[in-house]
């Protein structure tokens, strides 16, 4: 491993054979020839005993990118290399779990890569089948369609810009807009937009949320959510807590059996054939 400190550079083997870790630093300053050129150095060598020849070979490559070697750390066999090569040695490794940073560095990598991935036990919502099946029945017995569509009211266009305050006239195109809520959404109750929705407050179970776009609930959301109800699959729920009852975007539908953990703010999205959800903050689908 190759490491910056505020003294300088430090070459560390700790982990595995010297000639495996070696080509790799060996390979990151090849990647970089006259980045680390002028520089002072140490090698903190861990359980390592290097032969003759390899040691050699890591000594020219340092020189050769014009890296100063200052000293060594390392056992005896350390310190005859040092005497040899007519290097300072530095004594015993100053940094006794030298070894254990590797390991707790690859440990919070893998932490942080299992908090990312979607998992079926944790950050997935199970299928809403027999839900879905019941809902779609009863509206193929009334002759409706299986997925509804609400029936959005037009936007109304904006009114008209005065012309004695612009300097040209400007070209207003109307588009889907936000419906803004301030307040808990309550039991019974179903908010509709052609666009997207912005709940200021909780949606408690039984309250309905139906949006052509996005919904945004700065609160809990635990009752029923539609988001992309005109087919755009690409829409997203997000919440601060995510509880709904039921999930809809575009004509894939989910159901949460309370038994997921929560992490805070969460966004809903689809993904393959499937809904699932994130944290937010590291969902990379806030942007």
């Amino acid at each position: 491993m190759l490491r910056g400190t505020k003294t300088g550079l430090e070459f560390v083997f700790a982990d595995g054979a010297f000639d495996e870790a070696w080509a790799e630093v060996s390979e990151r300053l090849e990647g970089r020839p006259d980045f680390y050129r002028g520089t002072q150095a140490t090698a903190i060598f861990v359980d390592q005993r290097p032969s003759g020849e390899s040691f050699a070979a890591f000594l020219d490559a340092v020189h050769a990118h014009g890296i100063s070697l200052r000293g060594l750390y390392g056992d005896q066999v350390i310190a005859a290399f040092a005497a040899d090569f007519g290097i300072e040695y530095l004594g015993e490794p100053p940094r006794p779990p030298v070894a254990s940073f590797e390991r707790k560095r690859a440990a919070r990598a893998e932490q942080a890569e299992r908090e990312m991935e979607l998992t079926e036990a944790a950050r997935s919502l199970d299928p809403d089948f027999a839900g879905a099946r019941a809902d779609i029945a009863r509206r193929r017995a009334r002759g409706e369609p299986s997925v509804p569509r609400p029936d959005f009211e037009p936007p109304v266009p904006a009114g008209p810009v005065p012309v004695t305050t612009i300097a040209a006239p400007v070209a207003l195109v109307a588009g889907p807009a936000t419906l803004y809520h301030r307040g808990t959404v309550r039991g019974g109750q179903s908010l509709q937009q052609l666009g997207n929705i912005v709940v200021a407050g909780d949606v408690n179970p039984g309250a309905e949320l139906v949006a052509s776009g996005d919904i945004l609930v700065f609160g809990a959301l635990r009752g029923t959510a539609h988001a992309g109800a005109q087919g755009d699959a690409g829409a997203r729920v997000t919440a601060l807590e995510l509880a709904a009852t039921q999930l809809r975007i575009a004509t894939f539908i989910a159901a949460d059996d309370g038994k997921r953990k929560r992490h805070g703010p969460e966004i809903a999205f689809v993904q393959g054939e499937r809904i699932a959800i994130a944290p937010y903050a590291k969902s990379g689908l806030n942007k």
